[in-house]
């Protein structure tokens, strides 16, 4: 029992056996499911001489130990007394009702993102082309654009049933069956219909989310229950038929009707809200509070109550605005950073994420920068509030679903251009006073970088140091991106050893090394290999992908197989987890660092499988 008394310590510290209810394992954490999360001392867990980090959600308790993990669970349970057949799969975490709706809303808008901010910024676009003169809203390359525009918006429940029906374990192409014939001349806004002599109320389907979402919900519950029922020889045949059968009349009577006056409320309830307390106090909030909601995996929840109210009143009085304002105050804080640092290092990291904030994505900042120095979380909410105030009281409106600074012309109204200058001024603002504050704030444990960084530059620049490296070649066809602007903390932070994220651009994984397998998580997420020159590599396979269970994954090695640089070692279905919602980002890690001087990435940019993606330096 190697980890006995580390397990000890750690069973107390979580509130001893009697508060764990279950524990599993992933690559590098353990996974507690507690009774009472209460009784767990965080901070006595974190102090503890083995701990990486504890990281608290929704989905589990988790302590990160390090890629030794398998061992200290198998002892971990062995004194726990717990049968552990089947130790990779994660359970499922008991949420309530609302809990699991605010979960699936936010999850199911992610992938339908990139069309609605395609309709936003053309949107802008058409907007400067009409106001120029340069194409006439009654030309027909206007019509055309502007149907592109209008599209996407009132095509949203499609888009929405696909998104989440794999999400919610419906057949996508089911709920796109179901959500097509709700949008049809037929039903949508036709007054007088009847369902088996019931009448129907008139119900505009298209621009709404609810209905359909409502709809697919159940769906993946009746699929299930009909699946049961029909012989497996018949299910080919009957499933879909049963299963739409079921669901049309539903969502007419029931779901539609519900979805409808539901959506309707939530609008209401905004309006209410926006006019009651006012918009300049929601701007002001929500612009100095968002990078704390995007940290908590909640930026994508407004995205629908968006969608309704652009439907609803032509313009977004408040959210987007708000967001855009945090946006650029993100990058007015790494700005002040970026000029207040004397270490080189930090300067590439904050000079990067400081043109992706401005450009509206902050996620890079956010998880790289802001999780890691805290501080800059006040810098936003200094620059942020403020901007978001002046936009307030000006009274900013976003005609059209964009953010960042490519956004901006979206705030051109009608012949008008005094909203976009307001909103212009609302993100200097933000962006000067985010910028300003970060730099008063200072970064913390600058110094002692610095000296870090002069030391090795001293001692190379003497000649004590003779150097050998180690080439790694990237895993997959990608984006190259530093291990700090993943999404992961525990990767991000260098916890367990320093290395590379890769955004997927195939569906191949190679091996980075000439060396042996030394472990492949069960669910292959996850692969471990030892080089010949003793490096230990990690390749970790999209971000909280444990949960899927291998779903998506397909390697064809084993632990113990001798593998060369560049060899195939599997294939993985990038599509699919990104549509179940998943970041898809593989990270590679040398979890050894501290055995070698140092491991030093290559700098951000598209790789292939056959180009280098980090060196380790030894003597």
């Amino acid at each position: 029992m190697k980890y006995q008394n580390f397990n000890q310590e750690i069973i107390e510290l979580v509130g001893g056996k009697e508060n764990i209810q279950a524990v599993v394992h992933c690559m590098t954490r353990l996974r507690f499911t507690l009774k009472d999360r209460s009784k767990a001392d965080t901070e006595g867990l974190k102090a503890l001489d083995g701990v990486i980090d504890v990281v608290s959600n929704q989905v589990a308790y988790q302590i990160i130990v390090g890629t030794h993990v398998s061992e200290v669970h198998k002892e971990l349970t062995t004194m726990l007394g717990i049968n552990d057949d089947a130790p990779t799969q994660q359970p499922k975490a008991k949420k309530n009702f609302v809990k699991a709706a605010l979960d699936v809303v936010s999850e199911s808008m992610t992938p339908i993102l990139e069309p609605i901010i395609c309709a936003g910024l053309l949107a802008a676009v058409l907007s400067i082309l009409s106001l120029t003169g340069l194409i006439s809203p009654e030309s027909s390359t206007y019509i055309i654009l502007d149907t592109l525009r209008s599209a996407v918006f009132y095509f949203l429940p499609i888009f929405m049933a696909m998104s989440c029906a794999k999400r919610l374990g419906a057949n996508p192409y089911l709920a796109v069956a179901l959500a097509v014939t709700i949008l049809s001349d037929s039903i949508n806004g036709v007054s007088g219909l009847t369902m088996f002599g019931i009448p129907l109320p008139e119900i505009t389907y298209s621009n709404s989310f609810v209905p359909i979402l409502l709809a697919v919900w159940v769906m993946g519950y009746v699929t299930k229950f009909i699946k049961r029922i029909v012989p497996n020889s018949l299910q080919l045949f009957l499933t879909p038929l049963l299963v739409m059968l079921i669901m049309l009349p539903a969502t007419l009577l029931v779901f539609g009707p519900i979805g409808f006056y539901l959506g309707e409320g939530i609008i209401g309830i905004f309006t209410w809200l926006l006019d009651t307390v006012g918009a300049w106090f929601v701007m002001m909030l929500y612009a100095a509070l968002q990078p704390f909601l995007i940290m908590l995996g909640a930026g994508n929840f407004i995205m629908p109550v968006v969608a309704s109210l652009i439907a609803a009143n032509g313009f977004d009085p408040a959210f987007i605005t708000a967001c855009t304002i945090s946006d650029i105050a993100v990058g007015g804080a790494m700005l002040g950073y970026f000029l207040r640092t004397r270490n080189n290092k930090q300067k590439q990291l904050f000079g990067t994420v400081t043109l992706s904030a401005i450009l509206g994505i902050t996620e890079p900042a956010i998880y790289g920068v802001f999780v890691k120095y805290r501080r800059p979380f006040v810098a936003v909410i200094i620059g942020g509030g403020l901007g978001g105030l002046f936009a307030g009281i000006t009274g900013v409106k976003a005609y059209s679903v964009a953010w960042g600074l490519f956004g901006l012309p979206s705030y051109i109204g009608e012949g008008d251009f005094s909203n976009l200058w307001f909103m212009v001024a609302s993100v200097i603002i933000s962006f000067v006073g985010a910028a300003v504050a970060a730099f008063l704030l200072g970064v913390p444990a600058e110094e002692d970088d610095s000296q870090e960084e002069n030391a090795k530059s001293n001692q190379e620049s003497e000649g004590k140091i003779n150097l050998r490296t180690i080439p790694l070649k990237s895993v997959v066809k990608g984006q190259l991106v530093q291990l700090s602007e993943v999404s992961d903390q525990a990767f991000s932070s260098g916890a367990l050893g320093k290395g590379v994220g890769l955004i997927p651009e195939a569906d191949d994984i190679f091996s980075p090394v000439d060396g042996e397998v030394t472990v492949v998580f069960p669910t292959k997420h996850a692969v471990g290999i030892k080089g010949k020159n003793n490096e230990e590599v990690l390749i970790h396979i999209g971000i909280d992908t444990v949960e899927l269970d291998g779903m998506g994954f397909d390697i064809d090695v084993q632990a113990g197989d001798q593998v060369k640089v560049g060899q195939k070692i599997g294939t993985v279905d990038f599509k699919s987890i990104k549509e179940a919602g998943y970041d898809t980002t593989t990270i590679v890690v040398v979890t050894n660092t501290n055995d070698y001087l140092d491991v030093i990435p290559e700098t951000n940019r598209t790789v292939c499988d056959s180009d280098l993606s980090m060196n380790i330096i030894f003597e």
